[in-house]
């Protein structure tokens, strides 16, 4: 298994994740999920160019998915 772009970062965000769904566990609409997640991230993440994006499904079994778009290719796909 190789090393994550940004894993001390998204380490902390899937955290964050389980905190919340094992406290609210499943069945909430989104928004109630989206609240509590901010409150539980306030303190670590600021507006900056991530790379990285992660889905959180607050399903029966929680699910992640980590999708990355490095800034390069965000600033190629700009000038195109």
């Amino acid at each position: 298994m190789g090393i994550y772009k940004h894993k001390e970062l998204t380490d902390k965000i899937i955290q964050a994740f389980y905190c919340v769904y094992n406290e609210l566990g499943f069945g909430f609409l989104e928004n109630v999920y989206q609240n509590a997640l901010y409150f539980e991230l306030i303190n670590y993440l600021k507006a900056t160019d991530k790379e990285i994006g992660l889905l959180l499904n607050f399903g029966t079994k929680p699910e992640i998915r980590r999708k990355i778009f490095d800034n390069n290719l965000k600033n190629l796909c700009k000038s195109i």
